[in-house]
């Protein structure tokens, strides 16, 4: 008789992901399939919906899912990223992702995408049936049902906001609980990923809280990073706190919190030096290989991860990236080894204020897949100066729309229960005192390049739109 399991599926930035789990947290089978990114000078960055869900389809086909009893399935994805749809669920125009800088700063919220849109594509605001994000446009996919799917302190968008920024209200689908079921799959849906149709549909959300219950965040001091295209921290809390730069909301779980926030491009910044500075010279395991030997400090080499601008700690679209201390003795060995511990020094920049005030990190669990040698989690371990736990299930955010599966369709006694029957841990890596000790001192230069470079960023991102003003008259 085939194993009963749920099926939980990650929107990512660069690829969709499928993971087959059962309840008891063994993992059946996990399949990923990519898609592009589409930029422009002009700080675009969209996505094909269409390409989505091939990449889901894919993905889910990979693992041979219908080789299990699949219970439930979920969905997930990147955001805030803005989907929009017709009346047949079919996109109107690409999605404009979280990395879009066309809204200008302050648009790394779902709003300013709407409000942007409005002004700039009227058309497309009037053909929409849904305007929406990544995985409720899953769920709208999988189910046939169009729905804002919210945790229990969210609230939605505001109607007067929304006429505002000229979007009429009646384009957001209507709100339901993240985990409730949306409804059975749909049999076009189900045919595309070789499933049963029928199977209930679970409600999912972004997949970074998706990777909070992935990584099993239950106690004060658990924290996640999430890793992936932009990178992220979560510390779990016992109370929220109001804190300049940091995010701070009610856990899924009930009774707790989660603090942190969300970076900008973190893992894209390795993919950025692997392909577009080094022309494709290295695999990714030879650039984690060849930084290994490379010192702790780089040899006086920092690298400022701000390829996209910047979300957590200092939300500023115009920070830009920065190598600062090169000379002739660097090599590519040193920027491999910088990029990753410019990677390692923001999660640290967004951790410093939590810790500040007085919330403890008693390990980190960095999601994603393991680097040779684990390496970018010895790294983290030793800049932050806590052990790294190594999750059995690196891929925390997929885990995470599994765990909502198991929950929603009563396969585990609640969400709780399944965080802690779904999740654990493979290893622990304690931190070098005397490479901590030696990052204390790196983490303080890279701390003060933000503010002494404001400036220059400011004026080279003013730079284009100049040029483009006296092109136009």
């Amino acid at each position: 008789m085939a194993e009963a399991a749920v099926l939980g599926i990650d929107l990512g930035t660069t690829e969709a992901k499928a993971a087959l789990v059962t309840p008891g947290g063994r993992l059946v089978g996990l399949g990923r399939a990519s898609y592009p990114l589409h930029t422009g000078p002009d700080g675009r960055a969209e996505q094909s919906p269409a390409d989505w869900w091939a990449a889901v389809a894919a993905a889910v086909r990979s693992i041979d899912a219908a080789g299990s009893e699949v219970g439930a399935v979920c969905g997930v994805g990147q955001g805030p990223t803005l989907a929009v749809l017709d009346a047949d669920a079919m996109p109107v125009r690409h999605a404009i992702t979280w990395q879009d800088r066309r809204a200008g700063n302050g648009g790394f919220g779902l709003l300013p995408k709407l409000a942007w849109l409005a002004r700039e594509e009227p058309a497309s605001v009037a053909r929409a049936a849904w305007l929406t994000t990544a995985w409720d446009a899953l769920g709208l996919w999988l189910s046939g049902r169009a729905a804002t799917a919210l945790q229990g302190h969210e609230t939605a968008l505001d109607e007067a906001a929304l006429r505002g920024a000229g979007v009429p209200p009646e384009r957001v689908p209507a709100p339901v609980p993240v985990g409730s079921v949306l409804g059975p799959l749909r049999a076009t849906a189900a045919a595309a990923m070789g499933l049963r149709a029928g199977t209930p549909v679970v409600a999912g959300v972004n997949d970074g809280m998706a990777s909070v219950l992935g990584a099993g965040l239950r106690v004060a001091g658990d924290a996640v990073d999430t890793g992936g295209t932009s990178g992220g921290l979560a510390i779990c809390s016992d109370r929220p706190l109001d804190l300049s730069g940091v995010y701070s909301a009610p856990a899924p779980l009930p009774g707790r919190w989660i603090l942190g926030g969300a970076m900008a491009a973190i893992g894209a910044s390795v993919d950025w030096l692997r392909t577009a500075v080094l022309r494709d010279r290295w695999t990714v395991d030879e650039l984690f290989a060849a930084a290994a030997p490379v010192a702790p400090g780089a040899d006086g080499l920092v690298f400022l991860p701000y390829l996209a601008g910047e979300r957590a700690p200092v939300f500023d679209e115009a920070a830009r990236g920065a190598f600062v201390g090169l000379t002739l003795a660097h090599g590519p060995a040193h920027l491999a080894r910088a990029v990753l511990e410019g990677g390692a020094f923001a999660v640290r920049h967004v951790a410093e204020p939590i810790l500040a005030a007085g919330i403890p990190l008693g390990e980190l669990r960095p999601a994603g897949r393991p680097t040779p040698g684990d390496l970018w989690a010895r790294i983290k371990a030793d800049v932050l100066g806590v052990p790294a736990a190594i999750p059995t299930i690196g891929e925390t955010a997929v885990l995470g729309a599994a765990i909502l599966a198991a929950s929603g369709a009563g396969a585990v006694p609640d969400l709780e229960a399944g965080v802690a029957a779904m999740t654990s841990t493979a290893r622990r890596l304690d931190p070098d005192p005397a490479a901590h000790a030696r990052y204390d001192e790196r983490f303080a230069v890279y701390r003060d390049l933000y503010p002494a470079l404001k400036p220059a960023f400011d004026a080279v991102a003013a730079a284009p739109s100049r040029r483009r003003r006296r092109r136009g008259r």
